[in-house]
């Protein structure tokens, strides 16, 4: 199979300034999320889409495909579909499978990217995969709607005293991988379509950075996570 890898990174940030080049750890953001794909045994190319020179700079040299993205796919109301699909065809070639990295949910692994790709080789049904953590007291069963007045109303009426050990699993998507099947992609113009499958990650290193908060968060967690996934 081939397999690409496509990492978008947007210059303009309003939540955290220039976060795809703010370090975490010992390195910009975005090369986490470079790092994880070359190491991996079943990438093919990897690529980041982006507008901004500074990136540009920081990603130059790592010996990956780099596309400019124009302006006009770069704004804050820009949807990541269509600055995959400009990607997809400045690179002028086929691949069987897309896999989007994220740079603001740097906690993954080659070997986690690996047993996606194995998941699509074992079983040519599956279209797509997307990665979640299981949650258990942030759950639908502790959520409320709120009238005009702050009357709260059960999201989920029978479960609202329910302990959480009784509690249905739920799992919620922890934008660390979003692969699909490049025919489907382009059937669906989406990396979310109904025809999908879990990956399941630890809930333990749930980061998703969009703000400063997130940001400190990842912060903390950095080193307990690389100490732990070293072997990989």
């Amino acid at each position: 199979m081939k397999v690409l890898v496509i990492i978008p990174a947007r210059g303009g940030s309003k939540g955290v300034p220039d976060k795809n080049i703010k370090n975490l750890g010992n390195k910009p953001l975005i090369l986490h999320s470079i790092d994880c794909a070359k190491k991996s045994r079943k990438t093919t190319d990897i690529v980041v889409t982006t507008d901004s020179e500074e990136i540009l700079s920081v990603v130059s040299n790592l010996n990956i495909k780099v596309v400019k993205r124009p302006e006009s796919l770069a704004q804050d109301t820009s949807n990541v579909v269509t600055a995959v699909q400009h990607a997809y065809h400045e690179l002028k070639e086929d691949y069987d499978i897309i896999i989007l990295l994220q740079p603001t949910a740097p906690f993954r692994t080659a070997k986690d990217l690996d047993a996606i790709v194995q998941i699509f080789e074992d079983n040519e049904s599956v279209e797509n995969i997307v990665s979640v953590v299981p949650m258990d007291d942030i759950h639908p069963a502790r959520m409320y709607n709120m009238s005009f007045d702050k009357e709260l109303i059960p999201f989920i009426p029978k479960t609202e005293t329910l302990r959480r050990q009784d509690l249905v699993p739920v799992y919620y998507r922890n934008g660390c991988f979003y692969a699909i099947r490049t025919n489907a992609f382009f059937r669906e113009n989406a990396f979310i379509i109904s025809n999908k499958r879990a990956y399941v990650m630890d809930p333990n290193w749930l980061v998703n950075i969009d703000t400063i908060r997130d940001f400190k968060l990842a912060t903390v967690l950095y080193d307990d996570w690389k100490n732990e996934i070293a072997d990989y």
